[in-house]
C-alpha cells in the first residue's frame, strides 16, 4: 500500500513538472508573438525603416555604415513619407523617415494605437527646381514657379527661355516632397493645374526631366546632378550654405521619427547624424548637416 501511494505521488510531481514546462513555453511564444505584432523589430537584432525617398539615401548609406560596425541588420523601405507615417503608426517599422512633418490627422491617429510619435531632425535639404540642361533659363522667381505650376504659364517663351512647351512634373500626392512643395512654394489657395505630369520619386522626376527639354519639376538637393539643371529661386542657389544658413527660400529639415524616445540601436541609429561618420555620410549624399 505504502509503494502504491509513494508511485501515485512520483505520478503527480512529474504531471505537475510537465505540466509547468508547458506553461513556460506557451508564455514565451505568447510574448515572442507580442514583440512581432507590436512591429518591434529591434527585439530581433534589426531595424526596420520605412518612408521617404528623398531621406532614403542618408538612411540607406546609415545603414551599410551601422552594420559593418555594430553587426546589427537595418532594412530600409522608400515607399514615401506618407507609407512611412502609417508604418510607425502600425507599429511594423522601428523609424518612418520623412521630408516633411506628422500631420496632426497622422499623430491622432498614431496615439489612437498607443503610438507616440517622436520627431527627429537628421539633415537639411533644398528642394531643388529642376530643368533641362538645354534650358537656357537659369533662375525663377517663386511666384514664376507658382505660375507654372498653376498653369499660368504653358510655354518657356513666356518667361524669356525658348518657344517650347512647358511639361509639368510634380510627385504623388503620398510624397513629403510634394507636400513640402505646395506648403514653400504653392500655398494653400493655389491648386496645382491637372495637366501635371505625377512622378513616383525623385529618382523618376529626375529621369523625366533630363530628357525632356522642355520639363520642370523638383528634387531632393542630393538627387542633383549633371543630367538636370538646378536653378535659382528668387536669385539664390541651392547648395550647402544657402541651405544651411536658410537664405535659399525653399530649404526644409528631414525627419526620423519613433515611437517614444528611442533606446539602444534605434537611438545609437538615430544619433549617428550628430557624429562625425554621420555627418560625412550626409555630406557625401549631397544634402546638408543639421548639427
Amino acid at each position: 500500500m505504502k509503494t502504491k501511494t509513494i508511485n501515485y505521488l512520483h505520478f503527480i510531481n512529474l504531471m505537475m513538472t510537465i505540466t509547468m514546462k508547458l506553461f513556460k513555453k506557451i508564455l514565451l511564444s505568447a510574448t515572442m508573438f507580442g514583440v512581432m505584432a507590436s512591429g518591434a523589430a529591434q527585439a530581433a537584432g534589426k531595424i526596420v525603416i520605412d518612408g521617404s525617398t528623398t531621406v532614403g539615401p542618408i538612411a540607406k548609406a546609415f545603414a551599410d555604415h551601422f552594420t559593418k560596425t555594430t553587426g546589427v541588420q537595418v532594412t530600409v523601405s522608400e515607399s514615401g513619407s506618407g507609407n512611412g507615417a502609417k508604418s510607425l503608426i502600425n507599429k511594423t517599422c522601428d523609424i518612418a523617415t520623412m521630408s516633411r512633418p506628422m500631420k496632426d490627422n497622422e499623430i491622432a491617429a498614431a496615439k489612437g494605437k498607443g503610438v507616440t510619435p517622436v520627431e527627429h531632425v537628421v539633415a537639411l535639404d533644398g528642394l531643388s527646381i529642376v530643368l533641362h540642361p538645354s534650358n537656357r533659363i537659369s533662375g525663377l522667381s517663386k511666384v514664376q514657379i507658382r505660375g507654372i505650376y498653376m498653369g499660368k504659364y504653358t510655354n518657356w517663351n513666356q518667361l524669356g527661355g525658348p518657344n517650347a512647351g512647358i511639361v509639368v512634373i510634380q510627385r504623388e500626392s503620398n510624397s513629403g516632397t510634394a507636400d513640402s512643395f505646395k506648403e514653400l512654394v504653392m500655398g494653400k489657395d493655389n491648386p496645382i493645374s491637372k495637366r501635371a505630369e505625377t512622378q513616383s520619386s525623385n529618382g523618376a522626376i529626375k529621369s523625366r526631366v533630363s530628357t525632356t527639354p522642355g520639363a520642370i519639376g523638383y528634387i531632393g538637393l542630393g538627387f542633383v546632378d549633371h543630367s538636370v539643371k538646378a536653378i535659382l529661386v528668387d536669385g539664390i542657389e541651392p547648395d550647402v550654405k544657402t541651405v544651411k544658413n536658410g537664405t535659399y527660400p525653399i530649404h526644409r529639415p528631414l525627419f526620423m521619427y519613433t515611437n517614444g524616445q528611442p533606446a539602444g540601436a534605434v537611438k545609437q541609429f538615430i544619433d549617428m547624424a550628430k557624429t562625425e561618420d554621420g555627418k560625412r555620410i550626409i555630406s557625401e549624399t549631397g544634402f546638408v548637416n543639421y548639427y
